[in-house]
């Protein structure tokens, strides 16, 4: 190739190897750029490492993948190509198998003997070198050929500088996409809590958010409740297979990471500590956020498989899904706390309702129907010579209305319980089993053995629990025995209604008003209840609550 041809080549090449911006492209397209304007049959490019004195990468031009293959692994710059990591400088032999540092080949390498080297040098630092060997038509590479190599290098540079330039703009484009995905989904949270309080919609706008913040296949919100995470919001493919799913705070990584507030990434083979998070999925990764509101845990946002070069999530996935748990705890903190006051202003105004309720019906009704009562009774005593019909039909009013009298007593009592606030609970528990047993016709016994000091709140919500569980007892079981027991198991206070009645299928109660009410009570101080029960097994409801539980009293 004449100097004019080598020029216009050189600049052609030049232009080829200037034009990709993926680093990958630009080493191929000067691997191959080398060959050719040198006439070399084989060509390498080697990159250093961070230290400069090793090479971790080596990129072929000319040898079939196959043979490379068999050749095994690269050459990591020892030997004749370790002379130009030592001094970046031009080096050009006729026989490469000649140099006093050369190490022979290794087996199945082609015969290689004219070899030219040259440095690629970024802002004075060795990036790599350009080999060349096995000069077509003639025994060793010429004054020109390194000359063009030369330049190539230089080309090189630029072009890996510019790869380098490109990739840092595409990676800071990617935080910047993140980042503005990340303050989106912020931003929907924040303009939810503006105009939204319910939890439940509060709870489905985060899963949405955060499924399109991660690509993920399914996300859940599992919020605490007792001494358990619970299922509170899920969508994605997996959401159904969720529902109704609880995990202990102790042995699954949900409770661990709820507890430690420390995030985690869960991938590979599934752990037997996980709890069996994934595996009741069917799940392969996992990303854990706990969900923290001024140094509180609330639960944990869980992000299950990456749809998008998946299924296992990177650490910037666990970073943005960190960051949005953030902002979702303060829109769930500030939920609940609505929905509690909500709640405790609904109970304490049926309170109030009960209270003006049984005082209208003592101090009204009641008196009325124990005056008409009176006048019956005392008419009969004064008139004996009145017909034995009219008698007999005086003494029957007198007996309903001494009926309807216990019965409304009673209505007042259990509107307000007059024992629970001038006995104290253990008291107004036993005159509470008593008096239902009496009714149900059925033995009961009382147990409470607490040492902690209750709210009026709490004592109210367990009298309450305890009236509406024997008030079933009496309605529906047909027990021989209940139980009452109110016992501590360290911090936790234990409430347990027991009777050997025809029980019934729990699945057909779960909205049932009274069930609801006694679980809204119950949570509202931080608790749970679980009820259990199957026809012909009796009936067992147990409420757990801390036993140090915030006042609210009214």
């Amino acid at each position: 190739m004449d100097d004019p041809s080598r020029l216009r080549r050189l600049i052609q090449v030049g232009c080829g190897v200037l034009a990709p911006l993926e680093l990958d492209a630009v080493l191929r397209s000067v691997t191959d750029a080398a060959r050719e304007i040198t006439g070399a049959e084989y060509a390498a490019l080697g990159v250093l490492d961070g230290s400069t004195k090793e090479v971790s990468r080596f990129i072929t031009s000319g040898m079939e993948p196959d043979l490379a293959r068999e050749i095994g692994s690269p050459p990591r710059g020892r030997g004749v190509l370790g002379e130009l990591i030592r001094d970046p400088v031009p080096l050009r032999l006729a026989d490469v198998g000649s140099h006093p540092r050369s190490f022979g080949f290794p087996p199945y390498h082609p015969k290689m003997s004219s070899f030219l080297g040259v440095p690629i040098m970024i802002r004075g630092s060795a990036y790599g070198n350009l080999y060349m060997t096995e000069k077509a038509g003639a025994e060793e590479f010429s004054d020109h050929d390194q000359e063009a190599a030369e330049i190539l290098a230089t080309w090189a540079a630029i072009a890996i500088e510019h790869a380098g330039l490109y990739a840092d703009l595409k990676e800071r484009q990617t935080a910047l996409q993140q980042a503005l995905r990340q303050l989106e989904a912020g931003a929907d949270i924040s303009k939810a809590l503006d105009s939204e309080t319910d939890l439940t919609r509060i709870l489905e706008l985060i899963v949405k958010r955060a499924r399109a913040l991660v690509e993920a296949r399914t996300v859940a919100v599992f919020l605490l409740r007792g001494e358990e995470l619970h299922l509170a919001a899920a969508t994605g493919e997996m959401a159904e297979r969720l529902w109704g799913m609880a995990h202990p705070l102790s042995g699954s990584d949900l409770g661990r990471a709820a507890r430690s507030a420390t995030p985690n990434r869960l991938q590979g083979p599934l752990q037997p500590q996980e709890g069996d998070l994934r595996g009741q999925l069917g799940a392969e990764a996992a990303l854990l956020a706990p969900l923290q509101a001024h140094g509180e845990g609330l639960g944990v946002l869980v992000a299950f498989d990456r749809l998008a070069d998946g299924p296992d999530f990177g650490e910037e996935d666990l970073r943005l899904l960190r960051a949005f748990a953030s902002s979702a705890a303060t829109a769930v903190a500030i939920a609940q706390t609505v929905e509690e006051r909500r709640l405790r202003d609904r109970i304490e105004a049926s309170e109030r309702e009960r209270h003006h309720w049984a005082h209208e019906l003592h101090d009204e009704t009641l008196q009325q129907l124990a005056a008409i009562r009176i006048k019956l009774a005392t008419s009969l005593r004064a008139n004996p010579t009145e017909t034995e019909a009219l008698a007999g039909a005086s003494r029957e009013a007198v007996e309903g209305l001494e009926r309807e009298i216990t019965a409304l007593s009673r209505l007042i009592s259990e509107l307000r319980p007059i024992p629970l606030e001038t006995m104290g609970l253990d008291q107004a528990l036993e005159s509470l089993a008593e008096e239902s047993a009496e009714r149900g016709d059925f033995e009961a016994e009382v147990s409470v053995a607490i040492e902690t000091e209750l709210s009026a709140e709490q004592e109210r919500s367990i009298y309450r629990l305890v009236q509406e569980s024997l008030n079933n007892v009496v309605k529906h079981s047909g027990a021989a025995r209940a139980s009452v027991s109110v016992f501590a198991e360290g911090p936790t206070l234990v409430i347990r209604i027991e009777d050997d009645g025809g029980g019934f299928d729990v699945s057909q109660t779960q909205s049932s008003i009274g069930l609801n009410g006694m679980r809204e009570r119950i949570e509202l101080l931080g608790g749970t209840l679980l009820l259990h029960s199957a026809p012909g097994d009796g009936t067992r409801v147990t409420a757990r609550i801390p036993a140090k539980t915030p006042r609210h009293d009214a």
